[in-house]
C-alpha cells in the first residue's frame, strides 16, 4: 500500500514537472525557425529567423552561435513583438561572439514572463 501511495506521488510530480515544462518551452502558439545566417565574422553573425506568436504577441527567444567543432561561442534572450493583428515576426539579429562561429541558431521561443 505504502509503494502504490509513493509510486502515485511520484507520477502526480513528475506530470506536473511535464506540464509546467511543456506550457514554458514546448507551447505551439511559439514557433521560430531560422530564414539565414549571414555576415559572419571572428566576432559576429547575423541571423535572419522568423516566430508565429499569437497575434500582435511577442515571444522571449534564445538565440546562439556555435563553431566549426560545435562549441556554443554566442547566446542571447531576443525579445520579438508582432504588430497588432500579425502572427508572425521576422527580425534579424546580429550576435556577437567570442571566436569565429559556424552557424546561428534559435534554440527556442517562449511566451515573455
Amino acid at each position: 500500500m505504502l509503494v502504490g501511495l509513493i509510486l502515485v506521488g511520484m507520477l502526480t510530480g513528475l506530470t506536473l514537472v511535464a506540464v509546467r515544462d511543456y506550457q514554458r518551452y514546448g507551447d505551439p502558439a511559439y514557433d521560430a525557425e531560422v530564414i539565414t545566417y549571414t555576415g559572419i565574422t571572428d566576432a559576429e553573425i547575423l541571423v535572419d529567423f522568423r516566430v508565429t506568436v499569437p497575434a500582435g504577441g511577442s515571444a522571449v527567444c534564445v538565440l546562439r552561435a556555435r563553431d566549426r567543432a560545435g562549441a556554443e561561442v554566442a547566446r542571447e534572450q531576443v525579445t520579438v513583438t508582432a504588430d497588432p493583428g500579425e502572427r508572425q515576426v521576422t527580425t534579424r539579429h546580429r550576435l556577437t561572439t567570442t571566436a569565429r562561429p559556424f552557424i546561428g541558431e534559435v534554440m527556442r521561443c517562449r511566451q515573455p514572463a
